[in-house]
């Protein structure tokens, strides 16, 4: 068995795989996998079982309660036993109903690749799935197991699949998120910022608004107060981010309000700002006399701060530039698993998917001579890490 194995045949092998690449993800794109409809991403999560099956593997299908199954996927190369591992880490659900393809159907068109979820994430499968074919080729005799896990749920806030992954990312020494890359340069996300959602609800007394106004106590008045003073709390060029994206409040014009109530986009790049906004959010008292105030929510996904990516990040780039191609970094205002995983101090390195655009819209398209380039990039970081 080999112990070394220069990247740039990692390239040179799978470039001609990519007919085969492409016909593999136009299979899990037809089968379509919305987040909320158990019974589609079931069969979505056979379709892609079945492939995987066809290599050495042992396939685990994990089935949920409410939600479609996860897919634990362990290579062990030989008789070897080791003592870590490493997560290669993605989803299968995406954001569209089933029937989507009836209007966005897959296809082909100037390189890029169309199709609901092609983009995010489903073309990270299949380059995973093809690196694993290029270290079976290598040949190299690999120290350490490599788990590959595609959740059903990260589109709607991972409920089902958080533990987890939280589980197997405390085995392993690194976490490889295949979530697609930032941007047309094929950027990997060294940092994202933390994500929450939080609720301000405000009770007054009704009264009516002509004849005793004096007598009520206006919740819409109260929250707009709150809400002018948690805008002084954004801070972009921190990364700090709070949106007040949602009002609803009150029954009519002439009646004094008794309530309303607020929700909160959260973001914060650093976990010390993150902290800096749950306490100011529950630091939050009534200004109005006799108004009360309830808070609720926070942040779900801390922060993926750079720290925990500078590492792995520095190997990719090394091992892109000994395969001919040149990678760079970027921060994502938005949250993936790798948050979580991050979050539990395992170096995670994200954005490893794939190269396209317009993700969670109609025109999602994945450009299709950069997926054996992405795939080799990861087998490279697996064989060397």
């Amino acid at each position: 068995m080999n112990t070394v194995f220069e990247p740039k045949l990692l390239l040179d092998w799978l470039s001609p795989q990519l007919p085969n690449m492409l016909r593999t993800l136009e299979t899990f794109v037809r089968s379509e996998s919305p987040s909320t409809e158990k019974a589609a991403a079931d069969i979505c999560a056979q379709v892609i079982a079945a492939e995987w099956n066809k290599r050495d593997v042992a396939v685990e299908l994990l089935q949920q309660k409410n939600r479609g199954a996860h897919l634990r996927i362990a290579y062990v190369p030989g008789n070897a036993k080791p003592r870590s591992q490493l997560l290669v880490l993605g989803h299968y659900d995406t954001v569209y109903a089933t029937d989507t393809l009836a209007k966005m159907p897959f296809r082909t068109a100037a390189g890029r690749i169309y199709g609901p979820g092609a983009f995010d994430m489903k073309a990270g499968i299949v380059q995973a799935l093809f690196a694993l074919d290029a270290i079976q080729y290598s040949g190299v005799a690999l120290a350490k197991r490599i788990v590959f896990l595609w959740t059903s749920d990260e589109e709607i806030g991972s409920e089902s699949s958080r533990k987890l992954l939280e589980t197997e990312a405390l085995r392993s020494d690194a976490v490889f998120v295949l979530e697609p890359a930032l941007g047309l340069k094929g950027l990997l996300k060294t940092a994202r910022k933390g994500v929450g959602e939080a609720e301000i609800i405000v009770h007054g007394y009704a009264s009516h608004a002509g004849l005793a106004p004096e007598k009520g106590v206006n919740a819409i008045h109260e929250l707009a107060l709150q809400i002018a003073l948690v805008k002084k709390w954004n801070d972009l060029p921190r990364g700090v981010s709070v949106n007040v994206g949602l009002v609803t409040g009150g029954t009519r014009p002439n009646v004094i309000p008794d309530h309303a109530r607020a929700v909160l986009d959260l973001r914060a790049l650093r976990i010390a700002d993150m902290r800096k906004i749950e306490k100011r959010l529950r630091g939050l008292r009534p200004i109005l006399p006799g108004a009360r105030l309830a808070v609720r929510g926070g942040f779900d996904r801390a922060p993926l701060e750079h720290k925990i990516s500078a590492a792995l990040f520095q190997r990719a780039a090394l091992l892109a530039k000994r395969m001919g191609l040149t990678i760079g970094e970027g921060t994502a205002g938005g949250g993936s698993d790798g948050n979580l995983t991050a979050a539990l101090g395992i170096s995670t390195l994200d954005g490893l998917g794939a190269v396209g655009d317009g993700a969670h819209s109609p025109g999602e398209y994945v450009v299709a001579r950069t997926m054996p380039q992405r795939a080799a990039l990861l087998a490279a970081l697996l064989l060397h890490s």
